[in-house]
């Protein structure tokens, strides 16, 4: 088995488990201190139905991608192609901007939360599907990110699934150390960390989502070759460009070390030009307002 496939679905479903366990740890401190404790059991029907509807809507965009692997439509190949392209825009979209958003309003996020349960608990008669909703949207939306990442960048295997569990569970162990067992961690230097490691993995993305872009250009032009002359016989890109370089037989990325590389890092042993230029952009944009908001003032929440 391919453990390295486990590694980025690990980090990101870490790093998304730790901010909703924070989310659930305030919850249940602000109930704790209001003593409601009666309330819990909304708490941990929020956690329990945000996990199993971002795996129903996992499981869904998955049945749908090997619906069309099977599918002998004419046109099956380009839509499948273009399919994995629109899973990997919206995973790089939504896992950026709340790897931003989060850098920015870590100083903010216990203040919301305490003033959300606050206004749950004023509303006598629906006050636990108030605390619900607030902890199903928190688990939900982690839960989402990571389900589109994974079925972005993973179509085949079971190990994948294994990191994501194996996160999720090193996130619960944080978030017990932190609100149960009143354990000290530096989560400001915890989030830098997987903040780096998710800009790595999220940037293989764009890799990723422009390869399966030019396959369904090639593809297209397999059943309409009088469309896209630049697909003609013998290319091996229709969109990316000039090839870079091919260390195929120096560095493969289905061997170790290049898979670890690829997974991780988003390596390939084949790059060309465009997919060069998309990586480079996505490090200056969104890598550069990362590290612009890390050196904003800011002070993540922790157990006290």
């Amino acid at each position: 088995m391919n453990w390295s496939a486990a590694l980025p679905t690990f980090f990101i479903t870490l790093r998304e488990g730790v901010e909703a366990a924070l989310v659930v740890g305030i919850v249940f401190a602000c109930l704790q201190q209001a003593q409601q404790q009666k309330l819990h059991r909304w708490v941990y029907l929020g956690v329990v139905s945000g996990i199993l509807a971002s795996f129903v809507v996992g499981l869904l965009i998955n049945l749908s991608l090997r619906g069309l692997q099977t599918s002998e439509q004419l046109y099956a190949p380009v839509f499948k192609q273009l399919f994995e392209v629109g899973l990997g825009v919206i995973a790089i979209a939504m896992l950026s901007w709340m790897l931003i958003w989060m850098t920015r309003q870590a100083r903010f996020l216990k203040a919301e939360i305490e003033g959300s349960v606050k206004s749950a608990l004023s509303e006598d008669n629906s006050a636990g599907w108030a605390i619900f909703s607030l902890i199903f949207i928190a688990v939900f939306r982690e839960g989402l990110e990571t389900a589109l990442f994974i079925v972005a960048k993973f179509q085949e295997g079971v190990t994948p699934v294994l990191g994501a569990i194996a996160g999720l569970a090193v996130a619960v162990a944080i978030g017990m150390l932190l609100f149960k067992w009143s354990i000290r961690i530096n989560l400001s230097q915890f989030f830098q960390v997987m903040g780096v490691f998710l800009l790595l993995i999220v940037s293989g993305l764009v890799i990723s989502a422009l390869r399966h872009l030019d396959a369904a250009a090639i593809a297209f032009s397999q059943i309409n070759p009088e469309v896209l002359g630049i697909c003609g016989q013998g290319n091996t890109s229709c969109l990316l460009g000039p090839q870079i370089w091919d260390f195929s037989n120096i560095l493969p990325d289905r061997q170790f070390p290049g898979i670890l590389l690829k997974t991780l890092f988003g390596y390939t042993q084949k790059l060309y030009f465009v997919q060069a230029i998309g990586y480079l952009l996505f490090w200056i944009t969104v890598g550069g307002i990362y590290f612009r908001s890390l050196s904003q003032p800011k002070k993540i929440i922790t157990n006290s």
